[in-house]
């Protein structure tokens, strides 16, 4: 996928990177598709569940004050986690929808136009209303959008940190292939934070991330 251009909503915050692992750096899923060659007959499946224009998922954000107490809420849990000092950090399903938008750009855009979580589910997982990008035929050129619902099963990866991963893909009136799911679900989504210096200190300190019954909370501690 292009890179676009992202213009800083704030002062930098090297946890922004490790919180957004509820939200999916998928803006990079067209090119990741399309590096492993799904050949023309996936191209052809894809094409029968997704649509030629984005249909931004809508979000639920806390107000300017919850912001700012977010904001507050992250700098304590990355300074901690720097120092090697025991902290977690909870985060609501609201507040993961406003660290996509405070997080700072790796080159693929805003996740806000991709994702907007609304829910967790079993099995350390968390739902979302969804428009992925995909990168139709190189011949071809352009993109098209899967618009749907996701569930993403979230991990701690041992020396690296928080990742996630697309579990299963809901399309309303249309059937999502198999081999799609397949060849995507094993992508480990926030591989582009993972190589910022600024956020190895910070996401490596992260041991344990669990879903709760209203969002998640992350843990400097197994």
């Amino acid at each position: 996928m292009s890179a676009n251009t992202k213009t800083p909503v704030g002062p930098f915050n090297p946890f922004f990177g490790c919180a957004i692992m509820l939200i999916v750096v998928l803006m990079g899923i067209g090119g990741i598709v399309w590096v492993i060659h799904v050949g023309k007959t996936i191209d052809r499946e894809i094409g029968k569940f997704t649509v030629d224009q984005p249909v931004k998922p809508v979000a639920k954000k806390p107000d300017a004050a919850g912001v700012e107490a977010l904001k507050t809420k992250l700098n304590t849990f990355a300074e901690a986690a720097k120092t090697g000092t025991a902290a977690t950090l909870p985060l609501s399903i609201i507040e993961l929808n406003a660290v996509a938008e405070l997080a700072p750009d790796t080159g693929y855009g805003n996740f806000t136009e991709i994702i907007a979580f609304k829910a967790t589910g079993p099995d350390n997982t968390l739902i979302a209303d969804v428009c992925l990008p995909l990168n139709k035929n190189p011949l071809e050129g352009g993109k098209r959008y899967a618009v749907g619902e996701a569930t993403f099963k979230v991990e701690v990866v041992k020396d690296t940190g928080p990742d996630i991963k697309i579990a299963s893909l809901t399309i309303p009136g249309k059937e999502v292939n198999p081999d799609f799911m397949r060849l995507f679900g094993g992508f480990q989504l926030l591989q582009p934070y993972h190589k910022f210096e600024a956020l190895k200190p910070v996401m490596q300190a992260v041991k344990s991330v669990k879903v709760t019954a209203d969002g998640i909370e992350l843990s400097t501690q197994p």
